[in-house]
């Protein structure tokens, strides 16, 4: 499955992000404390209350500096790696198997500024997942989402292989 179309995310939009519930805003807190993700220095900014989507913010700042002065390659990475898989657990339920498989990211562009990144998960994308692991057989999907500027340059591009198997 391939992301929609580059666009300008809403959060470098406007400041309406849309409907949390409590559990998913408890979610979003608790990714912003999580040292391991803290350490990326990216804030997931939204959290959808149905898991449909997420929007992580980036920016350029000391903790994400690199030695040339642009946003450092792990923290591109680590800004955007676990949500598709945290998404597909929530939105699938308990009698699911998800794991992270494989990952690829592709520089575009040096990060210059603060860059943003929006995860979407369609009913569509949900129903051919349960459709595929009807029998009980693993399936593998791909996902890609881009981290861009608030003018919607891509700066970099990621590719994740999600593994997906019905208990």
């Amino acid at each position: 499955m391939s992301a929609p179309p580059t666009q300008v995310p809403r959060s470098a939009r406007d400041d309406k992000p849309g409907r949390e519930s409590f559990q998913s805003r408890l979610l979003r807190w608790r990714f912003n404390l999580f040292p391991a993700y803290r350490g990326s220095g990216a804030r997931v900014t939204y959290i959808a209350d149905d898991f449909r989507e997420i929007r992580v913010k980036l920016p350029l700042s000391w903790r994400t500096r690199n030695y040339v002065g642009t946003i450092f390659g792990g923290s591109l990475y680590a800004s955007v790696d676990p949500m598709y898989m945290i998404m597909l657990i929530h939105l699938l339920g308990p009698t699911y198997v998800v794991w992270d498989k494989s990952a690829s990211i592709r520089f575009r562009k040096p990060g210059r500024t603060t860059l943003f990144a929006t995860f979407h998960l369609e009913d569509a994308e949900l129903d051919e997942i349960r459709n595929q692991t009807a029998n009980g057989e693993p399936i593998d999907r791909t996902y890609n989402v881009d981290l861009v500027d608030a003018e919607g340059v891509v700066h970099a591009s990621v590719k994740k292989v999600i593994y997906i198997k019905r208990k």
